[in-house]
This record gives structure tokens, sequence and C-alpha cells, in this order.
């Protein structure tokens, strides 16, 4: 089986400009392509994930990356997928999330050698002289079918500003580029972003009379139909300072049984034969399957010492009520008043709840709980006695645990 068949087998891409040629340079190992990633928050999370997976799958077959950190295009904001525009945020912000990008992609691509390239589009799009970019760019650029890709389509119902209406020709100018400066021949993105990709080797056409290439892979749902890595209380983050690798792993083990091959096929590097056995499962099968799904990907983010931690706590949590392996939190004399800390504060300094109000929320739903014995009052203080010494189990709905400490 070739690169590019696997890749198709494995449900990842979605659509092509030319899969001939494409073919031909991703078996070769003579595509130089890239993804962008724009640094809206300090963490990348597992939306981005299956784009991080591609480029090492690709880079292992010989293929060069460029990871392409959107610091120029996050002072617009991406229209992609919303019903408001983005929030603007400082230069400071920005490169703040740039330099922690930059740590979190060194685990999933080889950088050494020149064997990949990390590069951020504020070098080139903040010294842009705006009368130059119109006369340079504004000319291959038809309005008419820019209002009609699906990227502002949305965004027109509400008011589509200027501002965002700028953001393709601005990745347009990052694929035009990218080709002159490293010889990037072909995008890789979301399919929702087509009409961005298309509008880059458009220009790439049009400006140097040469051809670049476009190829979208499928955004991973889960069954409720929204954007991986989405849950109720925000997004799963691969930074273990925000979503610890026992949650992380968790999120996987609780994938929906209709998910898991999907998420097998796309997101590990399991053998397709190994895969293909277990479509054969049924019943309890499948949460082997699930097991193997959330320690593949767990280990290839966290590591394999954090993928086994992960692994055996949520064994023993689940099998004997052991929480010795579970994610902890421990508190200090700042985190009590009168040497007593309320349910709904603790719940947020456990993380389990974002604020307050959701935790009000989880106590009155009644899905709160301290080593087993149900919370239904949302006055529930508990003293620093009471935790001290083996701590106490917090648990949060059916599958969310933190053990409590005290320092």
């Amino acid at each position: 089986m070739t690169v590019y068949d696997e890749l198709v087998a494995r449900g990842l891409i979605a659509q092509v400009t030319d899969e001939e040629e494409i073919k031909k340079l991703v078996n070769e190992g003579k595509a130089v392509f890239y993804i962008g990633f724009d640094p809206t928050a300090d963490s990348l999370h597992v939306g981005h994930f299956m784009a991080l997976c591609l480029m090492k799958r690709l880079q292992m077959a010989g293929n060069k990356p460029i990871a392409l950190i959107g610091g120029g295009t996050a002072m617009i904001g991406d229209p992609s997928g919303r019903t408001d525009m983005r929030q603007m945020m400082t230069k400071e912000t920005i490169n703040h999330n740039v330099e922690c990008f930059k740590k979190q992609m060194s685990r999933f691509i080889d950088f050494s050698d020149d064997k990949a390239l990390l590069v951020n589009n504020a070098d080139w799009l903040l010294d842009l002289n705006y009368v130059d970019v119109l006369r340079e760019v504004g000319p291959h650029f038809s309005v008419n079918r820019m209002l009609n890709a699906e990227c502002y389509k949305q965004r027109m119902e509400k008011g589509l500003s200027f501002l965002e209406f700028n953001y393709m020709i601005m990745q347009s100018f990052d694929f035009y580029t990218l080709f002159q400066k490293y010889g990037c021949n072909m995008q890789f993105g979301g399919d929702d972003q087509w009409s961005n990709m298309l509008g880059g080797t458009r220009l790439i056409h049009y400006k140097l009379g040469k051809d670049a290439y476009a190829m979208t892979i499928n955004l991973l749902l889960n069954s409720e139909g929204k954007k991986m890595g989405k849950t109720q209380s925000g997004a799963v983050w691969l930074d273990p300072n925000k979503t610890s690798p026992f949650d992380f792993y968790q999120y996987w083990r609780n994938v929906s049984d209709a998910d898991v091959l999907k998420c097998l096929r796309m997101l590990t590097f399991l053998p397709l034969e190994q895969i293909e056995e277990m479509e054969k499962w049924e019943g309890s099968q499948l949460n082997q399957a699930k097991e193997i799904l959330a320690y593949e990907l767990t280990n290839l983010v966290h590591g394999e010492e954090e993928a086994k931690k992960a692994q055996e706590g949520a064994k023993a949590l689940f099998s004997s009520g052991n929480a010795a392996q579970m994610p902890e939190v421990t508190l200090t004399e700042e985190d009590f008043e009168d040497d007593s800390i309320g349910i709904l504060r603790l719940l947020v300094k456990a993380g389990l709840a974002s604020s307050n109000g959701e935790a009000r929320r989880n106590v009155e739903q009644g899905g709160v709980s301290v080593d087993g014995e149900k919370v239904t009052d949302v006055k529930t203080v508990l003293t620093k006695d009471q935790i001290a010494g083996d701590g106490i189990v917090l648990k949060r709905g059916k599958k969310k645990f933190m053990k409590i400490t005290v320092e």
C-alpha cells in the first residue's frame, strides 16, 4: 500500500486539487507541505491533534512538513466555522502563545537537520504595505467568488466585517510566500479551509505561472456532531497543566462505540490490519479497543510513562475503587477559610468545574460525591481535618475523579 493509499484507507482525505500529482509527490517523499496553526490560546488542543499526526505520518514517509504559526493571521482571526467575530488579541499574548506552540509541536515533528521547518507568518505579514498588497494580490481575487465561499456564508448572516474578509487573502499570501521562500508545493488543512486553500493555489498560478496543490483532511467528529476536542467544559488541551494525562486518557477512553475505530484509523500509528481485526469486535470488546486508543494517543502526547500511569489509574479506579493513581490536587493554607472550604470552591479548585455557577449546577443535579457519598447541598463545607491524612476522592459525573490532599 502506498503512502497516499494509506491516507485514503484511514479516512483522512476529504478533497484534493490534483489527485494524480499529489499522489506522486506524497508517495515519492517530494511533498513540501504546510499546515497553519493560529495561536489563539497558549496551548494546542486535540482539535489540532489530527493535523499534527498527519504531519508526523508524512514526515515518516520522507516528506517535509512546514508548521506555520499564524502570528500575523491571528491579528485578524479566521471566520471559518464562526457565527461571530473572534476577540482581538494583543501582540504580547500572540507572541506568548507562539512560544508555547513551538514547544508542543516538537513532540510530534522532528525539526532537526532541516527535516521540517517552523515559521511564523508575522515575519512577512506585519511588514506588508497595504497599497502594495492591493496591487500585487487584489487583482487575482474575485469578490463574487469570495462571497460564495463556505467560510464566509455563516458570517454573512450576522454581518461579515471587512477585517475578516481579508483573511482569505492573507492565508493565500502565506502559501505564495512559502512557495517562493521554501519550495512549499502543497497545503493541508481541515475541510472547512477549502476555499482559503484554493485562494493560495490560484495566487501562485496567476503570479508565478506555476502549480501548487491543496489537500484537505476530514474533520473528526464525535457522536454528538461537535468538532473533535470540544466537551461540555471546554477544549481538551495537549498541555498537561490544562488537561492532565489522566483526563486526556479518559477523554479518549470515553469516545462512543461508533467513533472508536474511526479514531484508531485516523489518529494512531497502529497497522491497518490490526484495526481491521477490531472491526469484528462487539460489546465489551469495544471497551478494549477504547483502552488501546486512549493508551496510544496518551503515549503520543505525554510519553510512555504518563500513558502507563493513566492506564493503571483508570483500571484501578474502575475495577476496585482504588484512587491511588488518579490525578491529584493539593490544597494549601490559602485555599481554606477558617480551616474549611466550600464544595463549590473545591470543585473549581480541582478543575472539575470551570466556575462556581457550573459547580452549583453539578451539585443541584446530583452529580457530585465525596468518597462515594453524594453531595446535595451547595452550602456543604469540608474541614481541613476531613481532607488531611489520606485525602478524599471528589467525583463529578460518572467518570470525572480527583484526589484532594492537604499540603
